[in-house]
């Protein structure tokens, strides 16, 4: 087991030949080599409470929440869900779980009573840390709203009737009232158990198993639980870092959420697969607070969703804060807009920053720019697919082949694409087919060098006239008008055409515009059936915690902004 790699060189595909180092290992093991190759380097730092570990540090704080886990009852194959905000217990939880065989599951800390309730009884919890509050959400109370039994109990003793799976309740911080252990007193309990259980139960596990359920951001329908696997998440995390020259003098600024994939696969795995350092600036995305912490920790990376990029270029703080230690990081989450990489790999010095791009089905990343492409590549494109991760481009009606410069859906397979959906396997069924190719629902084009472009998803597209219009084409125009910060493009219906394109703009500050002259822009550039007829501006989009714009929360505020109810109501074949 020898963790040594190429970190240099400008070809970092060759760099990415062969077996990784951490291909049979599983969490657990990844982090007690990296902890003893790199002992004494600098494991995180959150900057908010102050808090900072060595890897020898923390690869010892993990033991001791697993040996607590272990105290509590917790076994290979149970399920645990985390629930907060970035805090250092969440990082903890995440490597001891992965180190007993128990079952991370992530949840939304944006998530309210209903919602908590639906991810506890759908996973079938056996345990769940939660932080006390968080400005306005007050997690203790809405457990109780959610759990009324847990009142009345005491600590592991819960018998619910709506979580009968459900057993104990940790805080991550602060003192519950009742039926909560609190986080001391839950780490009190390692001392009661012997260190060689820990031993013969990491020993035992695969890097096949399952140990991370991850939800689907909701952004349409009901969530669904991705089951993915030490293998799926830590290769994943390995190649990001790969194919952005990671080596353990990086240091990684994440106000991504640790909760989805981009926090704790991109994040975190991927900074102790190569000995990284992982630098937290907030609980939950504040562009000061990145900003900040870049300059005062020296970061070299940077990760974010679009929208985050547009709030830290934007910041009154910008122009005052030295990046210049920034090198590379990912942008993706949502469709990132080539004028805003343009900003971010010229004027922010993030010169060697990244695309990524993929969903939580594929761990997340299917493809990914490497640090040394061309830059009309890393602007341009998402990027090829990972080592071990083929990818084709079929005809969503029938599902065949398409060759290069033709749109249709996107599909993978390989060591990324999840076990399937938890307790769902109809829903699994519906995404992944019989040879095991994993359905994206978002369409993409392959060019001819082998690089990937996403035109919009199969729900995006707007079909009006029988004219199939893709909403990327035209926000891209119109982030190239000086006077646009952000702009989301959707279809509503219409009666004569069947769709109408709508589009919502948010304006730069201190910018004015008209929607005659965005009309005009438009165009100038695209089709006359691809400028939007409806227009509206707006300070902010609808978005998961994570950034992604709710699409389909535009179309229906559109739907009744225009009065198209009654057509809405149109069925069609």
């Amino acid at each position: 087991m020898d963790p040594t790699r190429k970190d240099d060189g400008n070809d970092l595909d060759a760099a990415a030949m062969g077996t990784p180092w951490l291909h049979d290992l599983t969490i657990g093991e990844v982090l007690g080599a990296t902890a003893e190759r790199f002992p004494d380097g600098e494991a995180y730092v959150f900057e908010q409470s102050h808090e900072r570990a060595t890897w020898r540090e923390f690869d010892a704080a993990v033991d001791r929440v697993a040996l607590s886990l272990l105290a509590l009852g917790f076994r290979p194959g149970d399920r645990f869900g985390v629930w907060g905000t970035n805090v250092p217990e969440w990082v903890l939880l995440q490597f001891a779980t992965a180190r007993i065989g128990v079952v991370l599951v992530t949840i939304n800390p944006a998530y309210r009573t209903n919602e908590v309730a639906y991810a506890v009884r759908q996973s079938k919890l056996r345990g769940l840390a939660l932080i006390d509050k968080y400005k306005a959400n007050d997690y203790f109370a809405t457990l109780g709203e959610a759990c009324p039994e847990l009142q009345s109990a005491e600590p592991g003793q819960l018998a619910s009737t709506d979580f009968p799976d459900l057993v104990w309740a940790i805080a991550m911080r602060g003192l519950p009232a009742s039926g909560i252990l609190p986080w001391q007193q839950f780490l009190e309990r390692s001392r009661t158990v012997n260190a060689q259980l820990l031993a013969d139960i990491e020993s035992q596990l695969r890097c096949e198993d399952p140990i991370n359920i991850q939800y689907t951001s909701g952004t349409t329908g009901s969530p669904k639980g991705a089951m993915l696997s030490h293998r799926n998440i830590l290769l994943n995390a390995y190649y990001a870092g790969v194919f952005q020259r990671f080596t353990s003098h990086d240091r990684i600024c994440i106000p991504v959420p640790l909760y989805h994939c981009f926090g704790c696969v991109l994040g975190t795995l991927c900074a102790v697969a190569h000995g990284a350092t992982m630098v937290f600036p907030s609980e939950t995305f504040q562009s000061s607070a990145v900003l900040q912490a870049i300059e005062d920790q020296r970061c070299t990376a940077i990760y974010g969703v679009p929208t985050m990029f547009i709030g830290m270029l934007e910041h009154a703080d910008y122009p005052r804060r030295d990046l210049s230690t920034l090198r590379t990081g990912i942008m993706a989450g949502s469709p990132c807009p080539i004028e805003l990489m343009r900003r971010v790999t010229g004027e922010m010095g993030a010169s060697e920053i990244t695309i990524g791009y993929g969903q939580t089905e594929a761990a997340p990343l299917i493809t990914q720019t490497r640090a040394d492409d061309p830059l009309e590549l890393r602007v341009g494109t998402v990027g090829r697919p990972l080592p071990g991760v083929e990818v084709k481009v079929v005809c969503p009606e029938t599902r065949q082949d398409l060759g290069d410069l033709q749109s249709g859906e996107l599909c993978c397979r390989g060591h990324n694409r999840m076990i399937g959906y938890f307790n769902m396997p109809e829903k699994t069924a519906e995404v992944v087919d019989a040879e095991g190719w994993l359905h994206t629902g978002d369409l993409a084009m392959r060019e001819s060098n082998g690089y990937y472009r996403i035109t919009g998803r199969l729900r995006d597209v707007i079909i009006r006239g029988g004219e199939n219009i893709y909403p990327r084409e035209i926000e891209e125009r119109l982030y190239e008008h000086p006077a646009v910060q952000e702009v989301q493009v959707v279809g509503v219906p219409d009666r004569k055409f069947g769709e109408e394109v709508l589009s919502w703009v948010k304006l730069r500050e201190g910018q004015s515009t008209t929607f005659h002259e965005l009309k005009e822009f438009c165009r100038q550039g695209l089709a006359h059936f691809k400028v939007p007829l409806y227009w509206k501006f707006v300070d902010s989009f609808p978005t998961t915690v994570t950034g992604k714009v709710q699409k389909f929360k535009i179309r229906e505020q559109g739907i009744i902004d225009l009065g198209l109810q009654d057509v809405a109501r149109i069925e069609t074949a």
